[in-house]
């Protein structure tokens, strides 16, 4: 009869090591709320960083910056397929993006414009602004904007795995943090030259 009140202190102890857990209760599908705001902001964030792309495209640049720009690309659009295949699992609506919006109304401004909370989203203006640069200008305006809008999707990174529980979106987070980092470091490096 000693087991019992083994018994009970053992589920005493897993009880208490499970409040003491500090993540967020996933729903039961595997995901909170922290998850769907992630993919939702960070869809937004990475089509910008697309179109920023889409802006050295056509132009004489220095070959680095070319081919970094071609692996963001690489990275951020299969990342996006898969952050709106998780929306659409989770039965939660996919945003509009400043892609989808260059698509229909031609412009690529998109509706995140000074209002935006996302962090490092550039304005409608800085687009224009970058839009409009040339030379040695829109490879300094770039790398400058892309470094800011690498050091909010950490930040937004970082915020998931403070705060989510679907565990593909917290290996996605982990691997934005490391994969942006080492492209802050050789666009940082690039700036400096």
């Amino acid at each position: 009869m000693r087991i019992r009140p083994a018994i009970a202190a053992l589920v005493t102890t897993l009880a208490l090591a499970g409040c003491a857990n500090d993540q967020p209760a996933a729903t039961d599908q595997g995901y909170n709320d922290a998850d769907v705001a992630f993919a939702t902001d960070m869809i937004q964030h990475h089509a910008q960083a697309l179109s920023m792309v889409d802006l050295t495209m056509g132009r004489d640049l220095d070959p680095a910056l070319t081919s970094l720009a071609e692996e963001i690309r690489a990275a951020q659009a299969p990342e996006i397929e898969k952050m709106v295949d998780w929306l659409g699992d989770w039965d939660q609506p996919v945003p509009e993006t400043v892609r989808d919006h260059a698509n229909a109304h031609g412009d690529g401004h998109g509706e995140d414009g000074p209002e935006s909370d996302v962090p490092g989203m550039m304005t409608a203006d800085d687009m224009a602004a970058l839009e409009g640069a040339t030379g040695a200008e829109f490879e300094r305006m770039w790398l400058s904007m892309m470094v800011e809008h690498h050091e909010g999707a950490i930040e937004m990174a970082e915020a998931e795995l403070d705060e989510g529980a679907s565990k593909p979106a917290l290996k996605l987070a982990r691997s934005i943090i490391a994969d942006q980092q080492s492209e802050i470091a050789t666009m940082q490096e690039m700036l400096d030259e």
